[in-house]
């Protein structure tokens, strides 16, 4: 620890006194293994931690008494421990502010105690005490520079003293130097993350190497070079499909003294890509001729010095997988062809390669491993083939087709398409032989001719090797698209069919959808819908090929509506309609991707519309008791994603679709079913009627009994659904009654910031119920939900503010709870900072009902609660109005505050939150300016912004809370006005 703090942690400089931790990710990390390891301490080595130190550990406390509890004798601003050591001092003890522990026992409780201020603390302590080991140990153990003596002084100790108290200290000494070691380990780790070279660090590198690089042997070096002229605007030289993987540029360095070096510039350092060729192999063959015009593709590694002894080289051609890289490495000519090569490793290159064919007598090898292209919306891992392995007899049987392919006639190329059918093209070696061997430009060009049948042959093999990610780009980038796109005018069905669902597996990722939409492809889709009605379950053959082409179409319209541009362009090409019509179907094969494509679609204001005026939540309902579980999944989430307005969540129910949702939520197993339907259910308990409904089917146990062992997706909608259904009390004590309120508060500590937002409108629902706010506070939830309101996200802040509001109002000793918060009150003043007026509004809400307490009022006052009410006031926003007079009015209760409103300028625009059509704002407007009406100054500013005659109005009002507030500010302003006259007249 002494090392670690000493030479990894980052400190600020000294200046006049000692320096302090920075607040680094590095320091972070390195704090919170110290706090880990101390607090972990007295269960892993309860022996070692009853051992008392040299010198207590001593530093400054943000803590109060008031945390401490059971084993400390508290005595005013003073506790100790009950703990004692030999001469009778306490373990700890805390004076003010001032702490001092004198064990690893009291250490790791007080880091309990600390709870969310633990790191502070941490950070505080080490601060005060730069070299702790000293303090725990002695002296002799101080961290020094140079040779470490410390363990060998211990030893001869231990040999020479049989005293039980040396060897404890040298176990601690040994799991102290443990986690110094493990200190510095992930210190070496995090900053080798974090530093990256870049274009502008490397050139520079580079031109101060070449002002030391001139012929003559008094250099350093004979040259310097990059193997490439041209620089794009990022400043890189290598090609933008190796800059994907971090690489910078490729130099050659020739030294004076030995052969010239490659090599390789990128963001995670700078590599020797190895040695090209041996002075050996140079002397027997000659060098080599090499064409640098593709450098990026690292040539070295096949060319490493790792050839048997007898190796002998052949022609070969170097052939690349992209098209447009086609190079040749030019090497002798000898008559023997057996040869060895071995494929590239990470000794050679800190990068994976693209893959290479060595192509000799006719025959191809694999050489390297290809590098991995990922897309970021296609699911599924991009899988490699392992390098230098036997490739399979597919993978020759597949060879030998090529050439039939390539070039023989229409019969031919049929004979061989169907030929290579027989293989599995399922297969990943298969998949990647056609695209290696040539035979995917083949399949392409193929889609032009006017042969049927050699089209449906290559769409049948393409439709199957496209469910492969680099298969799906390649297609892309040789055009298919657009091939697949113009077919689907074809007259002849089974084309169309094939190309619409070789459509659907390509365009799985962003470039390719894009694309279908560029060429008009959309609107040929949508077409594709209008070939039959809607017919009944058995079809006739005509009818049955017709449904077969709008599945087809369904399927590439599913895939194609993850753009919101293709959504829009499938709703202008009058797709919405169509999609209707068949989801009155009673076909799971085409409902599946009719519903999956709506769902897709729902997203969109205009399709949610659409769903609910076209009568299509009826149909939607109907599919969730299919006995198909994806149509199921499909369905319930255009439910969650429809179901936004209280007339679509009227619908669902009307239309019988709750009990459905309440039955699939059995379905615990299939969790894309499951969010998708708790989604649903939390959408429609918006609505009181259906939540009526979920309590006939038992929904809340069945979503209590969700809240643990599920993932983030689903705890997001089963919370989502409780905070709703809490909206009805009886629902409130049926959650506690199930055990569900100590589940929801430990969700309280998570970080997912959707599950956070619900889960604090669902704790707050519940404390408004007394015996669920005991529950709530015992598991100090309260306090977890304080700690929200440091979140970056003012979504969570503000959740969590109107979360604070019922537990303040309904918990016991709500203002010493509130003021047992180190910090706490500070914190929630300095929101009304926020810019977001969700934040404020709560915020406001929070401080009516803290301000109830006399003491917390005194306290929030001091921290500048009132000029920030003030600054508020001039909004429009009426939900913020409400809550902001609210606080206005309890703030106005303590000392001179009333006086202070007045000065700070927020009488007048409260005057004007009367003219809102809001009546809870003229409620809480009015209560604000009756309490703010005792000042004299106050009462002629309202006079002066005519407040009498909007408040007279409202002395009318059924409200009888706001008819006294409005008569109480009138009565206050007339007396201020008879005694002025008084005054003046006698």
């Amino acid at each position: 620890m002494g090392a670690a703090l000493a030479r990894a942690a980052q400190w600020t400089a000294a200046g006049s006194g000692t320096g302090t931790l920075e607040i680094t990710p590095l320091n972070e990390s390195l704090l919170n293994q110290i706090i880990k390891f101390a607090e972990d301490f007295s269960t892993r080595h309860p022996q070692e931690a009853a051992f008392i130190f040299r010198e207590p550990l001593e530093w400054k406390t943000q803590l109060g008494c008031s945390v401490f509890g059971e084993g400390y004798e508290i005595n005013e601003a003073t506790v100790q421990s009950e703990a004692k050591g030999k001469d009778g001092q306490p373990l700890l003890l805390l004076t003010t502010s001032t702490i001092r522990v004198r064990s690893f026992d009291q250490l790791s409780r007080f880091l309990q105690i600390a709870m969310e201020r633990k790191l502070k603390e941490a950070q505080a302590c080490l601060e005060a005490n730069r070299d702790p080991i000293v303090k725990i140990l002695g002296p002799e153990y101080g961290t020094v520079e140079g040779e470490d003596m410390s363990m060998l002084h211990l030893l001869d100790k231990v040999k020479k003293d049989d005293d039980p108290e040396t060897e404890v200290k040298m176990k601690i000494f040994l799991l102290l130097y443990q986690l110094d070691l493990q200190l510095l380990n992930s210190s070496l780790k995090h900053i080798s993350q974090v530093i990256r070279l870049n274009p502008a660090a490397i050139n520079n590198e580079v031109d101060l190497l070449k002002s030391f690089s001139v012929k003559g042997e008094d250099t350093v070096l004979e040259s310097v070079e990059y193997t490439s002229d041209y620089v794009f605007s990022n400043g890189c030289r290598a090609p933008p499909w190796r800059q994907v993987h971090g690489e910078i540029c490729y130099l050659v360095i020739k030294p004076h003294d030995t052969d010239p070096l490659s090599i390789t510039c990128s963001t995670a350092g700078v590599f020797l890509n190895g040695v090209t060729f041996t002075n050996e192999i140079i002397s027997k063959f000659g060098h080599p001729k090499i064409e640098y015009t593709y450098t990026g593709y690292c040539w070295i590694c096949l060319l490493k010095s790792e050839w048997s002894s007898d190796f002998i080289f052949p022609d070969f051609v170097l052939m690349e997988e992209e098209d447009y890289l086609k190079e040749s490495l030019c090497l002798p000519s000898y008559k023997k062809s057996q040869y060895l090569l071995k494929s590239a490793n990470s000794t050679c290159c800190k990068k994976p390669f693209k893959t290479f064919w060595i192509k000799t007598s006719g025959r191809f090898e694999e050489v390297s491993e290809s590098s991995s292209e990922t897309e970021e919306d296609e699911g599924q891992p991009v899988r490699r083939q392992e390098g230098n392995t036997d490739l399979p007899s597919e993978y020759w049987g597949i060879q030998k087709l090529a050439k039939y392919l390539k070039g023989g006639n229409p019969t031919a190329t049929v004979i061989a398409l169907c030929s290579m059918r027989d293989f599995n093209l399922a297969q990943e070696t298969c998949q990647l032989a056609i695209r290696d061997l040539g035979c995917l430009e083949v399949l392409i060009n193929l889609l032009d001719t006017e042969e049927i049948k050699c089209q449906i042959g290559s769409l049948k093999i393409l439709k199957e090797i496209s469910q492969n990610t680099l298969i799906r780009h390649a297609i892309a980038d040789l055009e298919g698209l657009q091939m697949m796109v113009k077919i689907l005018d074809s007259p002849d069905k089974d084309v169309k069919c094939l190309a619409a669902e070789t459509i659907a597996n390509v365009a799985r990722f962003k470039q390719a959808r894009r694309t279908v939409r560029q060429h008009g492809g959309i609107k040929k889709l949508v077409g594709l819908l209008e070939c039959v009605s809607v017919g009944p379950s058995s079809l006739t053959p005509y009818q049955a090929k017709d449904t077969e082409i709008a599945r087809c179409g369904a399927l590439a319209l599913w895939s194609c509506s993850k753009s919101t541009k293709n959504k829009e362009a499938i709703r202008k090409a009058g797709g919405i309609p169509l999609l209707a019509r068949w989801l009155k179907c009673s076909h799971a094969n085409i409902l599946t991707p009719v519903v999956g494509t709506l769902q897709e679609c729902a997203s969109e204001p205009s399709y949610r519309l659409a769903i609910k005026t076209e009568g299509m939540i009826e149909h939607l309902v109907k599919h969730l008791s299919s006995e198909h579980e994806e149509l199921q999944m499909h369905s319930a989430s255009a439910i969650f994603k429809c179901a936004e307005d209280k007339e679509t969540c009227d619908l669902v129910r009307q239309h019988g679709g709750l009990q459905p949702l309440s039955v699939l939520l059995s379905n615990s197993e299939n969790k894309q079913l499951l969010a998708a339907v708790t989604g649903a259910i939390w959408k429609c308990a918006i609505s009181g009627e259906n939540v009526s409904k979920f309590q006939e089917y038992k929904v809340v146990e069945a979503l209590v009994g969700l809240l643990t062992d599920q993932p983030e997706e689903v705890l997001v909608n089963v919370v989502g659904a409780l905070g709703e259904c809490c909206q009805e009390p009886r629902n409130r004590s049926i959650i506690r009654k199930c055990g569900g309120i100590p589940p929801l508060v430990k969700l309280l500590t998570g970080t997912d910031q959707a599950l956070l937002v619900n889960v604090t409108k669902a704790v707050g629902a519940c404390a408004t119920e007394p015996e669920n706010m005991m529950i709530i506070d015992h598991l100090d939830g309260v306090r977890l939900l304080w700690s929200l309101l440091k979140n970056p996200n003012p979504d969570v802040q503000a959740s969590a503010a109107w979360a604070i509001c019922p537990c303040v109002e309904n918990a016991k000793d709500a203002g010493e709870m509130v003021r047992s918060f180190v910090g706490g009150l500070e914190l929630i003043v300095n929101l009304l900072k926020s810019k977001n007026k969700e934040v404020l509004a709560s915020v406001c809400a929070a401080i009516t009902n803290i301000a109830k307490d006399e003491e917390n009022l005194a306290v929030i006052t001091d921290h500048g609660v009132v000029p920030l009410l003030s600054k508020l006031a001039n909004t429009s926003n009426n939900k913020l109005r409400r809550h902001l007079a609210e606080a206005i009015s309890r703030c106005c209760m303590w000392g001179s505050n009333r006086v202070t409103f007045g000065e700070t300028k927020a009488v007048a625009p409260l005057v004007r939150y009367l003219k809102s059509n809001d009546p809870l704002v003229h409620r809480a407007t009015a209560q604000a300016l009756y309490q703010l009406s005792e000042d004299p100054n106050n009462c002629i500013t309202m006079h002066e912004n005519g407040v009498v005659k909007l408040l007279l109005v409202m002395v009318g009002s059924t409200d009888e809370t706001l008819q006294e507030a409005a008569a109480g500010c009138i009565a206050n302003i007339r007396r201020l006005a008879l005694a002025t006259e008084k005054a003046k007249y006698g």
